[in-house]
């Protein structure tokens, strides 16, 4: 059996990233010494997963007990918090305790933030079952709840005691889940590694057909290979700023406008369909504006396109999108802050831009109706 690759994220408090197989035995080690009750956090539609790992603690000693969630971004509100609250208080957690979630990126908000806020802060490992959780959402210690107003607009930086990205819960992945959650792979390709970009144009037939046949030992090669690749990125960058202050914003490429249209979508987009049309908009913006070449674009929609992701959208939302731009984290003021290439591998901010260059970088995505693959867009998403 080949062992478990580990990738630590640096800081004050490191932690591992274990990616492989089979990794529940991983747990009690993430967990560490003192921990005696420990919360499963789970959707409504992995309850049997969830179950499976409150026994599997159970028999490893532990008081565990287990909370069922509203399925995708339905549980990132305080309500849904204030329940978790609520549990934890009538079971006598102790700061000494844990939280375990399992699930996508929105459990893995929630469970972080629930962890970050009850008694100010107790551990918390993450159980990613989906490839944008496992990439993105459980590594880096960023937790939050949406409001009425835009996403994740309530939160706090608490990183976790430990990630276990099992690639054996993709096995049953949704094909679209998997073809969202490449998006944030093709993100970090394009600000940090050249070799994922590589990897997803070379197998992006056999990644957009996931789950439509047998998967080959290769495609798992190249999965388990893209994951790796991806949470280093993720690691060096949250190792060097946790907070934000600078090297992190690289990781919003695509999340300015993607974040917009998930609101003005009411969050029916997958987070991955929204963050492609982002990142297809950051680089007319960065081409408009000078600083990156035609065949640098020209490449965003050849490899998202190439793996059914949209590349377009409406053309009469653009107020609608400005003003909940205007809402998001990385704003200034009334300064937008935009991530932007000057090549790949080569990520820089683009502040203020001219509110025309701004439109006809929009102009540039929604020349046509929305494309992408049936399904990827319309669906609840991660």
């Amino acid at each position: 059996m080949t062992s478990p690759a580990r990738v630590t994220v640096h800081g004050d408090k490191p932690y591992d990233v274990v990616i492989g197989r089979h990794l529940l035995g991983e747990l009690p080690g993430l967990l560490g010494r003192g921990v005696r009750r420990v919360l499963v956090m789970h959707p409504a539609s992995l309850e049997a997963t969830g179950e499976a790992v409150r026994e599997d603690l159970v028999a490893q000693g532990y008081e565990a007990f287990a909370v069922e969630l509203p399925d995708a971004e339905e549980q990132k509100t305080a309500q849904v918090a204030a329940f978790c609250w609520q549990v934890l208080g009538q079971a006598d957690f102790t700061r000494s305790d844990a939280i375990v979630s399992v699930g996508g990126g929105a459990t893995t908000d929630l469970a972080g933030f629930v962890a970050a806020t009850w008694l100010r802060g107790i551990k918390v490992v993450h159980l990613p079952t989906t490839l944008l959780a496992m990439v993105d959402a459980a590594v880096g210690g960023k937790t939050g709840i949406n409001t009425a107003e835009g996403k994740n607009l309530v939160g706090a930086f608490h990183p976790p005691a430990g990630v276990l990205c099992d690639l054996a819960a993709l096995e049953s992945l949704d094909r679209w889940d998997l073809v969202a959650g490449l998006a944030e792979v093709v993100k970090t390709g394009f600000i940090a590694d050249p070799r994922i970009l590589e990897l997803v144009e070379e197998h992006a037939d056999a990644l957009r057909e996931w789950g439509t046949r047998p998967t080959a030992d290769e495609t798992w090669a190249v999965l388990a290979e893209l994951v790796e690749r991806s949470v280093a990125v993720k690691a060096r960058v949250v190792g060097e700023d946790l907070t934000e202050q600078g090297l992190r914003e690289i990781l919003n490429y695509g999340h300015t406008l993607g974040h917009a249209i998930e609101l003005a979508e009411r969050y029916q987009w997958r987070h991955g369909a929204a963050v492609a049309v982002g990142m297809v908009f950051a680089a007319e913006l960065a081409r408009l504006g000078g600083r990156l070449p035609d065949e640098v674009v020209d490449r965003h929609r050849a490899i998202l396109t190439s793996l059914g992701l949209p590349v377009t959208y409406r053309g009469d939302r653009w107020e609608q999108l400005l003003g909940a731009m205007r809402r998001d984290k990385k704003t200034r003021g009334d300064l937008l802050r935009f991530v932007v290439l000057e090549d790949v591998a080569k990520p820089t901010r683009l502040e203020g831009p001219d509110p025309a260059l701004l439109a006809a970088a929009y102009a540039e995505i929604s020349k046509e109706p929305p494309t992408g693959r049936p399904g990827v867009p319309v669906q609840l998403g991660v």
